[in-house]
C-alpha cells in the first residue's frame, strides 16, 4: 500500500508552494517507506509515498501516461486484483504496458473507460488523477472502503490525503472542529460517519463513489452500493457458492512480490484464510506459510469468560498452525508498553481510537513488519456473515439506537451541561441512527423480523465495519504493512448479502453459513468453535495505569478535556469497580478501562494537533 496526496487550485501558482506539498508528501512517510514522488504544475500538484508490493522498479509514482498529446497523472493507493484480466481487456483493445503494477493498469483503464472504469475494478483502492488537458481531477475509493480517502476545500483550493495528518500539513487547513465534530468524538466516537472528516469543513469521499473535480466545481456520484432482491438458491448451492468465492477471493490476494503472511488468531475467519494461503503455498511450492498472533503476559492467569469474551485464543491459533504446518510467531505484549504505546496510537489514526485495542495492533503490526510485508486479516467476516452478539441477542437486535453502542445515554453525563447543549448528544445519535436507516435497501414483501435483521447487517456494514478498517489501515501502515482483507470482496459481500438470514445463522450459530461452507477445510473443532474477539488484556495492572494516566489528566487545569467533561463524574466513575461489570460502551471490548484509555488518547490528540474548539 502507499499514501496518496494532493492539491489543486485554480488562483494560486502551486510551483511556489513545492515545500508545502513536500510537508504533506512526508506525513506519509510510514504508509510508503520505499520511495516518493512528486508531480506539480501551477494548477495542480501530486504526492505519493510508495510501499513497493509488485514491480518494485516499474511503479513509481506519480506515474504518468499520454494519450496523443493528452497527459494523465496518477497518486494510486491500493491493489487491484484482477489486474490480468483487466490488462488483457486493454491490451484487446491496443494499449501496450510497461511495468506490471496495477498501477499503470488501472491508469491505462481510466484513460480507456473514464469514469466507467471503477466499475470493473476488484480490489481496495483510493487514487486521484489528473487530466492536465481538461484541468480535471478524477478521485476514486473502493466500494468497501478499505483505503482511506479525504478532502476539503479552501476558498480556490482543492486538497486531497490518505490521512487527516496530510490534510493538516497544508497551511490552508486549521485543526478545528465545532458542534458536530464534538458530536463525532464523544457520542459517535470511536466510529466515525460515513463522509464525516471529524474536523471543520474536512470531508471523507464515502466508500463506492467517484468524484469529478474541475473549474465547474465538484461532482460526486455512487457507483456501487447494496441492492436488495431475492435469493433462490438452496443452502447446498448457497455454501457451495461461499466456498468458491472464498477461495478464488483468497487465491487473488495472495499475489505478492514480496514476503506474505496471515493473521491467525485460532477464531473461524483467520483460521479459514490461514488454510487457503497454506495450502496455495504448498500448491505453489512457496514453502510453509508464517503465521502471527498475539497475546498478552500473564494474560492466562487473569481471564475470565463472559459472554462477549467466551474463551481464550492461543490453544486454537497452534492447533491450526499445526494441523496447516505452518512457522507460527505468537507475539506477546507487556501491559506498560501496552498503556504507553495509546499516545502515539491517537496520532497514528489522527483521532482517539478504540484504545488499547488500536494500540494491541499497532505493537502487534510493528513486530509482523519484520518478518513480513503483506498480510492476510480476517476482518470483516463479522459484519458480513452476521458474527457479533448484536446479530444474536434480543435486547441489542432491539435497540432503537446503533446496537454496538446501545446505551448512548451513558455517556452524556461525561459531558459538560454547557457542552450537552451544545452539541444535543441524544439528538445528535438518534439522528445519525435515523439516516442510516433510511439508506436500507429494503425488500418488498420482507417479513418484519427479517427486515430488521437487514437493518442490522447494513448498519454493520456501513457504520461498525468501517471503523475496524480504519484501524487495521491506520495501525498497520504505521509500519508500512500491507494488510488485506478477503471477506471485504465485494463479490461475497453483494452475494450474502441477500442470503436470508435463516441461513446465515444456520443450526442458530453465529456464521452459520460460513461454517458449512468450510467444512472440510478446517478442523472440527476450530470450525465450529464459539466466536471470541479480537484478544485484549485482563490485566488488572492495565486498568490500574490507565485509571491513574487519566485521573493525572483530568487533574491537569492546562488538559483540553476540562473545558469539555464534567471531570466530577469522571472521577467518581473511576472509583468504582471498572471490572464489575462486562456490559461495553462501544463494540464487544470498550468498557471501564477503554473509557480512561480514550479519554488520555483525547488528551494527547486535542494537545499534539493544537485542536480548536469552536
Amino acid at each position: 500500500m502507499c499514501g496518496i496526496t494532493g492539491w489543486i487550485d485554480w488562483q494560486e501558482n502551486l510551483t511556489e508552494r513545492s515545500h508545502i506539498l513536500s510537508a504533506m508528501i512526508e506525513t506519509l512517510a510510514a504508509r510508503g517507506p520505499d520511495a516518493q514522488g512528486a508531480y506539480i504544475t501551477p494548477r495542480a500538484a501530486l504526492g505519493h509515498r510508495r510501499l513497493s508490493v509488485i514491480d518494485p522498479v516499474g511503479g513509481a509514482q506519480p506515474m504518468i501516461r499520454f494519450r496523443g498529446d493528452q497527459k494523465f497523472i496518477i497518486t494510486y493507493n491500493g491493489e487491484l486484483y484482477n489486474t490480468p484480466e483487466i490488462k488483457q481487456q486493454l491490451e484487446d483493445r491496443g494499449h501496450t504496458f510497461s511495468s506490471r503494477c496495477d498501477t499503470e493498469v488501472l491508469l491505462v483503464a481510466f484513460i480507456e473507460w473514464g469514469p466507467a472504469c471503477v466499475e470493473r475494478f476488484n480490489g481496495i483502492y483510493a487514487f486521484g488523477i489528473w487530466d492536465e488537458a481538461n484541468q480535471s481531477l478524477f478521485l476514486a475509493r473502493d466500494r468497501i472502503g478499505v483505503k482511506p480517502l479525504f478532502y476539503t476545500e479552501r476558498g480556490s483550493s482543492f486538497i486531497f490525503g490518505s490521512e487527516l495528518k496530510t490534510l493538516l500539513a497544508n497551511p490552508l487547513v486549521r485543526p478545528e472542529i465545532d458542534a458536530e465534530g464534538l458530536a463525532e468524538v464523544f457520542m459517535i466516537g470511536p466510529a466515525r460517519t460515513p463522509g464525516h472528516g471529524v474536523f471543520r469543513d474536512v470531508k471523507e469521499l464515502k466508500p463506492g463513489h467517484y468524484m469529478v473535480y474541475n473549474r465547474q466545481g465538484k461532482f460526486i456520484k455512487q457507483y456501487w452500493k447494496l441492492e436488495s432482491m431475492p435469493h433462490f438458491e438452496d443452502f447446498e448451492t448457497t455454501r457451495t457458492t461461499v466456498r468458491e468465492l472464498l477461495i478464488d477471493t483468497a487465491e487473488r490476494q495472495l499475489v505478492s512480490d514480496v514476503p506474505i503472511c496471515t493473521l491467525l488468531s485460532g477464531g473461524l475467519d483467520s483460521s479459514a484464510l490461514t488454510a487457503l494461503a497454506a495450502l496455495s503455498h504448498r500448491r505453489s511450492g512457496l514453502g510453509s506459510l508464517h503465521t502471527y498472533s498475539v497475546d498478552y503476559i500473564d494474560n492466562d492467569l487473569y481471564f475470565k469468560a463472559n459472554s462477549f469474551q467466551p474463551n481464550p485464543d492461543g490453544p486454537y491459533a497452534k492447533r491450526v498452525s499445526e494441523h496447516f504446518g505452518t512457522v507460527h510467531h505468537n507475539i506477546l505484549l507487556d501491559t506498560p508498553e501496552l498503556a504507553a504505546s495509546l499516545r502515539p496510537a491517537a496520532l497514528v489514526r489522527d483521532l482517539p481510537g478504540m484504545a488499547d485495542i488500536d494500540t494491541s495492533l499497532y505493537l502487534f503490526c510493528r513486530e509482523i513488519k519484520k518478518g513480513a510485508t503483506v498480510a492476510l486479516s480476517g476482518e470483516c467476516a463479522d459484519e458480513v456473515f452476521g458474527g457479533y452478539p448484536w446479530f444474536q441477542r434480543e435486547e441489542m437486535i432491539n435497540a432503537t439506537t446503533f446496537p454496538w453502542s446501545p446505551r448512548p445515554e451513558i455517556r452524556i453525563p461525561w459531558l459538560k451541561p454547557e457542552i450537552q447543549a451544545k452539541i444535543k448528544p441524544a439528538e445528535y445519535v438518534a439522528q445519525r441512527y435515523s439516516d442510516a436507516l433510511a439508506e436500507v435497501p429494503r425488500l418488498p414483501g420482507e417479513d418484519a423480523r427479517s427486515a430488521r435483521m437487514r437493518e442490522i447487517f447494513y448498519l454493520s456494514l456501513t457504520r461498525f465495519m468501517p471503523t475496524l478498517l480504519d484501524r487495521k489501515d491506520r495501525m498497520s501502515m504505521a509500519f508500512g504493512l500491507e494488510v488485506r482483507v478477503p471477506f471485504c470482496d465485494h463479490r461475497i459481500v453483494d452475494y450474502v448479502w441477500n442470503v436470508p438470514w435463516s441461513m446465515k445463522n444456520a443450526q442458530n450459530r453465529e456464521k452459520g453459513l460460513l461454517r458449512y461452507a468450510l467444512e472440510g477445510i478446517l478442523p472440527e473443532d476450530v470450525l465450529w468453535r464459539k466466536k471470541s474477539p479480537y484478544p485484549k488484556t485482563h490485566n488488572p495492572a492495565y486498568t490500574k495505569v490507565v485509571v491513574s494516566e487519566a485521573l493525572a489528566i483530568l487533574n491537569d487545569p492546562a488538559s483540553p478535556l476540562q473545558a469539555l467533561l464534567d471531570i466530577d463524574k469522571l472521577k467518581e466513575i473511576a472509583q468504582t469497580d471498572l471490572s464489575a461489570s462486562n456490559i461495553p460502551w462501544f463494540g464487544q471490548l470498550m468498557g471501564g478501562p477503554q473509557l480512561f484509555a480514550y479519554l488520555i488518547q483525547a488528551d494527547h490528540w486535542m494537545r499534539e494537533y493544537k485542536v480548536q474548539v469552536l
